[in-house]
């Protein structure tokens, strides 16, 4: 619920605030005071583009803040509050209220500001519209496009949960297509890479790279090109150790031989110090023993001959040629490798992968067919229901005579479709993100008339009535949300406005009802009076030296019982101060109350 809402610098309002309570709520004034900025700034709120123009002349931005309530509002829209809360890192005020503000600059961007935060004027609109639902003049001829006439139906219908299948239906239907679209139209060109690529991967195949071999080869070619000199050390290095070199054995010398006499002299010892570093030197020996015995295995794997470094030299080359055409080195080769198979799977244009693919086509196209024709049976039963509901509320809405009817139709596809999809009845249909239907509604203001498109036989106060009717018969899925209508009554008077007032009056017993209107018919019916009056005084803050004017500026007032009368009074004939202005203003506001009262 929308509790308060404060404006600065917004068109003829220099600075306002106004309480609002549930129930019905209205706002009347003389022409030019700045009604309409009050919706205005709730339009800034939801996150409408932000006009320079409506900043007040001689400041320098304006801005729009509402306090908003979240406790009337259903779980799951609270639960979606919450998350918008979160995901921004908004924060509420002590009481439990949002606070959501925009301001416009004159000469810059606007901002946008929730629970504390500055945030996208996006996200301040993914909040404000789970609470707000607004209807301007230009909302009523948006009811004339037909998106907005199937979103209505929808609304309706509810039918979140087969379109949600249908849209995933068809989401795979396009991919798989397009898959086979695109293979049939590039097959020469998929057939001539499939070619380099399964030439590739054969010469991969053949040279038959191990991963990490290139850096064990030129490892091994290092070690066979100093072949004589590793062999000499290993030898001389083998001898001093073990004693099995020439030399060793005619000096009789061996490192082996040595710390085994060393540590054996030390162990025959009594002395507990030395008969430790001698298991120390058997240690050491151990260690000699196992270096001597390595390095025998060592230089048993030595080649013989220089044939092997040849057979290495040849093999590395082999290796070089893949690196030079794949990948830096083998693990890159491998990969590469492992990728072309993938890709060259994908890339099979044979006869028997596109007849594979056309019969998964087709089976998916089944699939999203039904999905369309089970959303279809959800509007049409809906149509029904909603177009008896609207003609019931405008019958209440002083035309009794009306009739108002959707129709749900095939939208029909194109020759060059992206989407066409054949139904069972030999249609060929747009496959469209929300369904196949084209949805259309017709109204005849009275009877005997022709039922034609709404665009073309409704006037701008029928049109009105039909938006409110509506919005009445929707309402129940909506319940909790504020709803803000701008002189939806235009172009009505007389019965027809008392009928607008009561049906306003329902709507408030579930919604929080604001509306800017000029029937004082419709304002008899309201649980709060607010008047948006001008104020005279001040400047146009015109730069100094500037001759200064006096500028006109409006705020927003509470009425009190007396002042009502006196307001409706005006509005009925302007004549507020009079005696009969006041006893009609008086036994109009008298019967709305009685009325509702009986209602209730």
């Amino acid at each position: 619920m929308l509790a308060e809402i404060r404006i600065e610098a917004l068109g003829a309002i220099s600075a306002a605030t106004a309480e609002f309570d549930g129930g019905l709520t209205v706002l009347t004034g003389e022409t030019g005071a700045g009604k309409t900025m009050v919706v205005t700034g709730l339009h800034l709120l939801g996150g409408a583009r932000a006009d320079a123009t409506k900043v007040r002349s001689g400041s320098d931005r304006a801005v729009v803040e509402g306090r908003f309530t979240t406790t009337e509002v259903g779980d799951a829209v609270s639960a979606r509050v919450d998350e918008i809360l979160d995901s921004c890192g908004a924060d509420r005020d002590d009481d439990g209220s949002v606070i959501a503000a925009r301001s416009v600059s004159r000469d810059g961007p606007s901002r946008a500001y929730l629970g504390g935060r500055s945030v996208p004027a996006k996200s301040l609109s993914g909040f404000t519209n789970e609470l707000l639902a607004l209807h301007g003049q230009n909302d009523q001829l948006r009811l004339m496009r037909p998106d907005e006439q199937r979103a209505a139906l929808d609304r309706y219908a509810d039918v979140s949960r087969p379109l949600q299948r249908y849209r995933a239906a068809r989401d795979t239907w396009l991919d798989a297509r397009r898959d086979l679209e695109d293979r049939r139209r590039r097959a020469r060109e998929l057939a001539q890479e499939a070619d380099r690529l399964q030439f590739a991967l054969n010469e991969i195949d053949l040279v038959d790279p191990q991963p990490g071999e290139d850096e064990a080869l030129v490892a091994d070619i290092r070690r066979l090109s100093e072949l004589d000199a590793l062999r000499e050390a290993v030898q001389t290095a083998r001898a001093a150790l073990s004693g099995d070199g020439d030399d060793a054995a005619a000096d009789g010398f061996s490192a082996a031989a040595a710390v085994g006499r060393a540590r054996t002299a030390l162990e025959g010892t009594d002395d507990t110090p030395l008969r430790a570093l001698g298991d120390q030197l058997g240690s050491a020996l151990t260690v000699l023993v196992d270096v001597s015995g390595e390095l025998s295995q060592y230089l048993d794997d030595l080649p013989s001959d220089a044939s092997t470094l040849e057979s290495k030299l040849a093999r590395q080359a082999e290796l070089r040629t893949l690196t030079r055409k794949y990948a830096p080195d083998v693990d890159g080769v491998l990969a590469w490798a492992k990728d072309a198979k993938d890709r060259l799977s994908a890339l099979d244009v044979s006869e028997e992968t596109l007849s594979e693919l056309q019969r998964q086509v087709d089976e998916l196209q089944v699939t999203v067919v039904a999905a369309a024709q089970d959303v279809t049976k959800a509007r049409t039963k809906a149509a029904k229901g909603l177009s008896k509901a609207v003609t019931t509320e405008l019958a209440g809405l002083a035309m009794s005579g009306a009739q108002f009817a959707i129709s749900v139709s095939p939208l029909l596809a194109r020759a060059d479709d992206t989407a066409p999809l054949v139904l069972p009845s030999g249609e060929t249909v747009h496959a469209g993100r929300d369904g196949v239907d084209a949805v259309e509604f017709g109204f005849a203001a009275h009877n005997g008339t022709d039922l034609l498109p709404l665009h073309k036989s409704a006037s701008g106060g029928e049109l009105s009535r039909v938006m409110l009717a509506l919005e009445v018969v929707l309402s129940a899925s909506a319940e909790g949300t504020t709803m803000v209508f701008d002189e939806v009554d235009a172009g009505v008077g007389g019965r027809a406005a008392v009928q607008i007032g009561r049906r306003l009056a329902r709507l408030a017993r579930t919604h929080q009802v604001i509306v800017v209107t000029h029937l004082p018919q419709v304002a008899a019916y309201a649980d709060v009076h607010l008047v948006v009056e001008g104020v005279s005084g001040g400047t146009d803050g015109k730069k100094a030296g500037a001759k200064s004017r006096e500028a006109k500026s409006s705020g927003v007032r509470r009425l009190d019982d007396d002042d009502r009368v006196a307001e409706l009074a005006r509005m009925l004939a302007g004549l507020g101060e009079s005696d009969s202005g006041r006893a009609h203003a008086r036994e109009l506001l008298d019967a709305a109350r009685a009325e509702r009262a009986a209602a209730d």
